[in-house]
């Protein structure tokens, strides 16, 4: 494992549309560098389920319908970054999405002397995404993944793990619905993209190729955020 020589938390931002590779290639970040992924979603379940201060305040926000603000995320955030297994560094996945959020992680990351390392821009080709993601499907029976162009069974309708010869699509895995995610991500993570830029923190990636030539690129701006 590459530690590098640390004198604060390193602190990562993955940016990037659905069906970029955001979790597959946070797995293989954390695993290298010892870094752990943190995502909004999982962190407000874990702060619900602990029955911390900021925890009690989501679950009351979420019963009621509502949306959890901008202040109890970072609350939450502020507990999890004190915790020992962030010692060496964070990925953030998910958070932040907006101008405002990014400007309160900032000044979150500053009382304890730390900012935002590398924000890393997962880029992708629009077109290629709403085929990669609208021909996926699974075998109902086993989960194996497959594609209408990029792998098929071996044997028509047949799996070729489990044998099975049912199969399944989720709802939102067709075209219209993935080039109107994407357009909505583009409008919405734009100012972060400047906002970084900006910090001269932004990286950007060619998310289209290979999973491992991917993980290498990436390996090496987290190296040098590391150090």
């Amino acid at each position: 494992m590459d530690t590098g020589v640390l004198t604060t938390p390193a602190v990562l931002i993955l940016l990037g549309p659905p069906g970029a590779g955001k979790g597959t290639q946070a797995r293989k970040l954390e695993e290298q560098f010892g870094l752990v992924q943190l995502s909004t979603g999982d962190l407000l379940r874990a702060a619900v389920a602990a029955g911390t201060e900021a925890g009690k305040q989501a679950k009351a926000v979420m019963e009621a319908g509502d949306l959890v603000s901008d202040e109890i995320v970072i609350a939450i955030l502020r507990d999890r970054l004190a915790e020992p297994d962030c010692a060496k560094g964070v990925i953030l996945d998910g958070f932040p999405r907006t101008d405002a959020q990014a400007r309160a992680l900032d000044t979150l990351l500053a009382e304890n002397d730390q900012k935002v390392s590398a924000a890393i821009s997962l880029e992708v080709n629009d077109d290629a995404m709403v085929t990669r993601i609208s021909g996926r499907y699974t075998c109902a029976n086993c989960g194996e993944g497959y594609h209408d162009t990029f792998k098929t069974p071996q044997s028509d309708g047949i799996c070729d793990n489990c044998g099975g010869t049912e199969f399944k699509r989720r709802a939102d895995d067709n075209a219209e619905t993935v080039a109107s995610r994407l357009r909505a991500y583009h409008a919405q993570t734009a100012p972060l993209i400047a906002y970084y830029d900006s910090q001269d923190v932004l990286e950007r990636i060619n998310a289209m190729g290979e999973i491992d030539e991917i993980a290498r690129g990436l390996a090496t701006i987290v190296k040098g955020a590391m150090r």
